[in-house]
């Protein structure tokens, strides 16, 4: 029985061996496989043979041959799952579709505003569920909805632990799953964003994410992952005093990071990003000086979390695609006026990942489950 076991286990593994060898290469011949993973053809063929009988895996066209039959080319199938995010803000709820390669192949924005009631509740439901029945994909290629909210959550994505921005503390993820017959769980929006730098880039380590959006939200990085923290709101910066006799934050308490580093306190009324910096790069004085003036607060802020966590930090959020490298100069150089410990090398960084890494950020969990599971 011990042997059978071992048996059943080596097929599994190089069945696994072979599906992330190809989804890492892109495209691999059978003799290709065998050689780098030093299995036999028949082994190989085996494989191969399920995998594409799983729709995990197709032939797609053939590798170049000076002599004899041209060699069938090996990929995934990228659609063969799929997950779906959906971003909840205060106006407007965006819905995408993730690829097994994290790849974003469709996209819907709804302007609607957030309440807390059934109605809304149903009415979005109807609009993810009617966004997914346009692929007419199966129910189990959906592997999954992350609901991703400017809130904190529970960390089995549950229920929202602290909501003040939508005040929505408390809720269940049931008033979407009700709806809708897919795993759903909610997930804390910067998180979501860091999710998707970690995705993009393989070797961030340890980190400081820093999502810059309408409002300000934090995730702290260790060994390639999220740490959460005993209660779940570990990275949370935007509410770290900076002003104790400042403005007064969502939380109800005053100066926070959030009233001096987020777009809200960037920007005035009915500004947009993309004019502010229009008018910053044009020259225009009062921009300048405002940009100058919110560069020295997350200086400021940077200096004090670097104290504490000597890593490297990540902007992101929707001021990232805004940013160049003469921002990250001033920055570096005010944050080391400011410390203790100056710094030669650069330790402040733009994210890789765009405008839409919230909502892809939502759906990653579920792709990266369904990977790590073959």
């Amino acid at each position: 029985m011990a042997n059978s076991m071992t048996l059943k286990d080596i097929k599994k593994n190089n069945y696994s061996l072979i599906y992330h060898l190809i989804y890492q290469h892109k495209k691999l011949s059978k003799q290709e496989i065998a050689n780098m993973l030093h299995l036999s053809l028949p082994t190989v063929s085996q494989h191969l043979t399920q995998l594409e009988k799983k729709n995990l895996i197709q032939k797609s066209g053939y590798f170049e041959s000076s002599v004899g039959r041209r060699a069938a080319a090996y990929t995934v199938c990228q659609q063969a799952r799929i997950g779906i995010g959906v971003e909840i803000q205060k106006e407007k709820v965006r819905i995408l579709a993730v690829d097994l390669r994290g790849t974003v192949f469709q996209q819907k924005e709804l302007y609607l505003t957030y309440a807390n009631d059934d109605h809304y509740f149903k009415q979005v439901s109807q609009e993810v569920q009617a966004f997914i029945d346009h692929f007419d994909f199966k129910k189990e290629q959906v592997l999954g909805i992350g609901f991703a909210v400017q809130a904190l959550t529970s960390n089995d994505g549950e229920k929202i632990v602290y909501g003040k921005i939508l005040d929505c503390t408390g809720l269940d993820i049931h008033v979407f799953a009700r709806h809708l017959d897919y795993p759903c769980k909610f997930l804390h929006d910067a998180k979501c964003a860091a999710t998707t730098e970690l995705w993009m880039r393989k070797d961030i380590g340890d980190a400081v994410y820093l999502s810059i959006g309408t409002h300000l939200g934090g995730a702290i990085i260790i060994n390639d992952q999220i740490y959460m923290g005993k209660d779940g709101h570990s990275g949370t910066v935007e509410h770290m005093t900076i002003d104790p006799n400042g403005s007064l934050c969502y939380c109800g308490k005053r100066g926070c990071m959030e009233t001096l580093c987020s777009i809200h306190a960037l920007l005035k009324k009915e500004e947009s990003l993309a004019f502010f910096f229009q008018q910053v790069r044009s020259g225009v004085p009062s921009y300048v000086e405002r940009w100058h003036t919110f560069i020295e607060h997350l200086a400021f802020s940077i200096n004090n979390i670097r104290l504490v966590i000597n890593r490297d930090f990540i902007l992101g959020g929707h001021i990232s695609p805004y940013l160049k490298d003469e921002d990250l100069q001033i920055l570096h150089e005010k944050v080391n006026e400011k410390t203790a410990f100056p710094s030669e090398e650069p330790f402040i960084f733009i994210s890789r990942s765009n405008e839409d890494g919230v909502p892809v950020g939502a759906a990653i969990p579920f792709i990266q489950s369904f990977l790590d599971s073959i």
